[in-house]
């Protein structure tokens, strides 16, 4: 049977203005230019817009006399060959590697195979705070995959190498293995480690026993999954030590970061995979659009556009530039790594994807919805449709509790697998009506009051908590650090929607940011949006583990 990658999926298009600098450079295409749909994943994007910008500038024609205009979008590779699946293709496609070209062919998008020329190199690191680094004795003591993945979950000896200065726990994270290249890369570098072997790990090899019980463990420590490798890297450089620690990102989402940045990369010891960010031309595109992916192609690799990769922080393709960005004095090291894994066939990764489903924790989630008169009209009409399919998108042993809250709290379902109440649980929210007071502060405290009755350590603590307005009811709770205490027991985690223009940011930014949560502002046009990041962060998202 043929492969499907799921289609949910999450796809970010980085809004960087073009660098126009050019002769002649223009911010707009010219009337009748041929326009070259690019698609790259997130690590390379940043690159080829100001690539593009560059190129677009020049003029340069098709043999027609057409002015090539590249345009430059970013979807993370495995979302991209879910997209493709039902979408147009784009006339030039840069994924992480060449195995996502031949896993796009496994699903018979196979006009991405025959021509693909490797563009720049970035080897998958260990993004880490350098004073945890230091802390950890790195570099003069040597760290790996399954080091990272068992200091995140032993608190013990975590508190023993840091002295308990940077959070209870390691916070630990990597991409969604089902979007993105780099998330699916690190699942096989923790699969080759277990099975300490330096040869590409086969699909047979994936569903040993003891191969599953290392991607378990490992995933078990996951504090949360990007949905893109670059939003992982912008939430290392926005969020505190103690949020997050560690990510697996690419060399040179760490080189983006800048000189502020105390980002350090961690090459694993048992090795790593490189990133070829392969230009690939659609050879079912038109014979126009194919000679003008050439072009563009051509002039990424030359000295003008690698300059541009090195400056971007790239290990350039090409042996007359020099990766420039990658300095000694940030903790990059271009002797490392001593290993380079040899990329993994197709089958492999679709083999990791079905395994990711038991090896991922579970979430026990309660979900609390503000229903009270102000959430009346369309307020109240997105809110039921964005929850009920950020519902559909949970995994089969996810569990949730579901509350809503006016002048009242109501609990509406108590701690069920999500696999025998899915449908249930989708038409019971679609089925919330508006009416009363906001008893905000009460219905905080009634999130944790659940995950007290369902706690468990093989579960993840999750609050989803969404309102549109403030406090005009509560009972029992006020807004203070007894509440703030309160919601993060048990390691919750609480993220709040402010649904409108009426809710309190402030407070509710306070209680995501004192649980490890996060804030989200919404309305009618990105609350389908929100539900869909969250159900990323937490690991559905893409379909898998369903």
């Amino acid at each position: 049977m043929k492969y499907q990658v799921p289609v949910r999926v999450t796809c970010v298009v980085l809004s960087l203005a073009l660098a126009a600098c050019g002769r002649g450079s223009v911010t707009s295409p010219p009337s009748g230019a041929l326009i070259l749909n690019v698609q790259a994943n997130s690590a390379a994007a940043s690159w080829l817009m100001k690539s593009a910008g560059m190129f677009n500038g020049l003029g340069l024609r098709t043999k027609t006399g057409r002015v090539v205009w590249a345009d430059v979008s970013s979807v993370e590779s495995g979302a991209a060959v879910a997209t493709m699946v039902t979408k147009a293709r784009p006339d030039l496609w840069v994924p992480d590697s060449q195995v996502w070209a031949d896993l796009a062919a496994l699903n018979g998008i196979k006009m991405f195979q025959g021509d693909c020329v490797d563009t720049a190199l970035s080897p998958l690191v260990i993004a880490m705070h350098k004073p945890i680094a230091d802390a950890l004795g790195y570099p003069a003591r040597s760290l790996g995959w399954l080091d990272l993945g068992s200091l995140a979950g032993d608190a013990s000896a975590w508190q023993y190498y840091s002295g308990g200065q940077f959070g209870k726990t390691l916070r630990f994270a990597h991409a969604h293995p089902g979007i993105s290249g780099s998330g699916a890369s690190a699942l096989l570098a923790v699969v080759q480690a277990a099975k300490q072997q330096q040869q590409p790990v086969t699909a047979a090899d994936i569903k040993q026993p003891v191969v599953q019980a290392s991607l378990s463990a490992f995933e078990s420590n996951i504090a949360l999954f990007g949905s893109s490798t670059e939003q992982l890297a912008g939430v290392m450089v926005s969020r505190s030590i103690e949020y997050l620690g560690a990510a697996v990102l690419y060399e040179s989402s760490i080189a983006a970061m800048g000189r502020d940045s105390d980002i350090v990369p961690v090459y694993p010891l048992e090795g790593t995979f490189m990133a070829t960010h392969p230009a690939c031309v659609n050879s079912a595109a038109t014979a126009e659009s194919q000679e003008a992916a050439v072009l563009f192609r051509t002039w990424l690799l030359g000295d003008k556009g690698q300059t541009l990769a090195a400056a971007a922080g790239f290990r350039p393709v090409s042996q007359s530039v020099k990766p420039i960005a990658l300095t000694p004095d940030r903790g990059f090291d271009l002797a490392m790594p001593k290993l380079v894994l040899a990329p993994p066939a197709a089958d492999s990764i679709v083999a990791l994807q079905e395994s990711w489903k038991a090896a991922r924790k579970p979430i026990n989630l309660v979900m609390v919805l503000d229903v009270s008169g102000s959430m009346a009209g369309a307020k109240i009409t997105g809110m039921r449709s964005a929850a009920a399919q950020f519902v559909e998108q949970l995994a089969n042993d996810d569990q949730l509790t579901l509350i809503s809250f006016s002048t009242n709290i109501n609990t509406l379902i108590t701690a069920q697998r999500i696999e025998t109440i899915r449908t249930t649980a989708s038409s019971t929210i679609r089925g919330l009506q508006a009416g009363g007071n906001t008893a905000l502060y009460d219905a905080v405290a009634a999130g944790q009051d659940a995950i007290k009755k369902t706690n468990s350590p093989r579960r993840t603590n999750i609050i989803v908590f969404l309102t549109d307005g403030n406090d005009t009811s509560s009972k029992s709770w006020k807004f203070d650090q007894k509440l703030l205490d309160y919601a993060k027991q048990n390691s919750t985690s609480v993220y709040t929607i402010g649904y409108g223009t009426d809710a309190d940011f402030d407070k509710l930014n306070s209680i995501a940011q004192a649980t490890n949560g996060s804030y989200y502002a919404g309305d009618a046009a990105n609350i389908a949006a929100i539900y869909q990041d969250m159900s990323t962060a937490f690991g559905g998202g893409g379909g898998i583990g369903r």
